[in-house]
């Protein structure tokens, strides 16, 4: 395991009430961004790396760190799943069914271990997971306090391309901001950040610390990130699996290069400051643990010409209206509409957003 041994400050960066600054703004997030290889398709070999990287952020004292997407359960970039127009073999299922056995359910013993972990570190967590609810699957994101509660999870609203072969839609009830410690702290995933009306729900809860796992390293993904963080007024901490074909099992069937060192996915992570301007990154190729120092009275300052759901709007012009329901295929007189496996229908420690 490596990491980027420079810690990067954003202007203006000490915490220092200064003009522009307000309550709770007067502070550093000491904040970091996890490039690396999961273990695809084990779960439990994933969170022993997750808890080496964890050990990594809690010598820098980092309030938050943010994992990729799917980095627990797996990316897999490159299958096929034995599908093709009209049929499906019986490989292809045999493949799926691994898959399926590999993803998490939420809240559950992962989940559990992983707010263990968040709490050892002391941080804030973000992780991408595959997540799992009868037979379907789901690409998610996790929220983690820094004592260890789960805050809450993020579907991903849109798979992109073949993804929507393995992964089921989420809807709009897991589209939320969660008001932390050290900021509105909230999650849209890889290609979501494409999605305009997307991008607005979120900086419409007043997002500060705008978490973007992906699984595209492409150059221009970085130039997306840097216009969100214009357009958000927000810091965004773009994070980015580094993985290659030896990182799968050998019977994991790939298109790419039978060299186990070829790339499948670069990387390509950075943490980006309220006016574009870059404080870490984009790393390619190699693992690292990129950190900066987010100055959030920086914030206020950089809405001052700019509120894209504020004094920058026209309402009488645009309107988006969300719909934060949830979705259910089955319901019964008197149930609650939220999930067998959502954390308000779970007692304990993880059980409930603060």
């Amino acid at each position: 395991m490596t990491s980027d041994d420079s810690t990067h400050s954003s202007p203006g960066a000490g915490g220092g009430i200064g003009p522009g600054a307000g309550p709770g703004r007067a502070r550093v997030v000491r904040a970091g961004v996890v490039q690396a290889a999961p273990v695809p398709f084990d779960p439990v070999a994933t969170v022993r790396v997750v808890e080496r990287w964890l050990s990594a952020a809690a010598e820098r004292n980092l309030d938050l760190v943010v994992f990729p997407e799917a980095f627990i359960g797996g990316y897999p970039k490159g299958s096929a799943f034995g599908a093709v127009v009209g049929d499906r073999t019986t490989a292809g299922r045999d493949e799926f069914a691994r898959y399926w056995n590999g993803a998490v359910e939420v809240p559950g013993p992962v989940t559990d271990r992983l707010g263990e972990l968040a709490a050892d570190a002391g941080t804030h967590l973000v992780i991408g997971v595959v997540e799992r609810e009868f037979g379907t699957l789901y690409c998610t994101v996790l929220f983690f306090s820094d004592t260890g509660a789960l805050l809450g999870k993020r579907r991903k609203l849109m798979p992109t391309g073949a993804e929507r072969m393995i992964w089921g839609f989420g809807d709009g009830s897991t589209l939320e901001v969660h008001s932390t410690g050290i900021g509105r702290l909230g999650a849209v995933i890889c290609w979501e950040n494409l999605m305009p009306a997307t991008r607005m729900a979120m900086y419409a809860q007043g997002i500060e610390l705008y978490c973007a796992p992906t699984a595209d390293s492409r150059e221009s993904h970085h130039a997306t990130m840097r216009h969100i963080a214009m357009e958000g007024r927000c810091f965004v901490l773009a994070a980015n699996q580094v993985l290659r074909t030896g990182d799968f099992p050998p019977d994991h069937p790939t298109p790419y290069d039978d060299d186990p060192e070829h790339l499948v996915s670069r990387g390509g992570s950075s943490i980006i400051g309220p006016l574009g301007d870059v404080l870490a990154g984009p790393v390619l190729d190699q693992e690292a643990l990129l950190t900066a120092d987010l100055d959030m009275a920086l914030i206020p300052r950089a809405r001052y010409d700019f509120d894209a759901v504020g004094h920058y709007a026209r309402p009488d012009v645009f309107s988006l209206h969300v719909d934060t329901a949830a979705r259910r295929a089955v319901r019964t007189d008197g149930s609650s509409s939220a999930s067998p496996s959502s954390p308000q229908n779970r007692s304990g420690s993880l059980g409930h957003r603060p």
